[in-house]
């Protein structure tokens, strides 16, 4: 997607502005991130596709020229940091070559450490 352009109004308008290869990576993001959280509602966020859970935004993703990215990065545990490291672009970005093979089970596996994140943060909130 052009930075020049305006802000897309939904997803399917977002995902229609890239090459059909690129489509079907992005389609299959959200799909992805559907699933590891059915409750989540879709919306646009920073002129990209964001998914929000109890009203707070939970999960972008986006496409570029080369790659799709996914932000922001969860915690998770010393296996999830692993296999995300060879993926890691800065601090809170995931960034997945489109030349390769799009490890979609780890992108849900980054989106359900994220709802847990959400959940634990929501707990120690409750108790103070």
């Amino acid at each position: 997607m052009s930075p020049t352009k305006t802000e897309p109004s939904s997803m399917d308008i977002y995902i229609a502005g890239f090459p059909r290869d690129v489509r079907q990576v992005l389609r299959k993001i959200r799909s992805t991130i559907r699933a590891a959280e059915p409750k989540a509602k879709e919306t646009i966020s920073y002129k990209i596709p964001a998914f929000t859970l109890n009203g707070r935004r939970l999960v972008y993703f986006a496409g570029y020229k080369q790659h799709v990215a996914v932000y922001p990065v969860p915690a998770g545990d010393a296996a999830f940091r692993k296999k995300v490291q060879i993926y890691r672009a800065g601090r809170g970005t995931l960034r997945f070559p489109l030349d390769k093979r799009i490890p979609y089970g780890l992108i849900s596996k980054a989106v359900k450490f994220l709802v847990e994140e959400r959940a634990t943060k929501a707990r120690a909130k409750a108790r103070r």
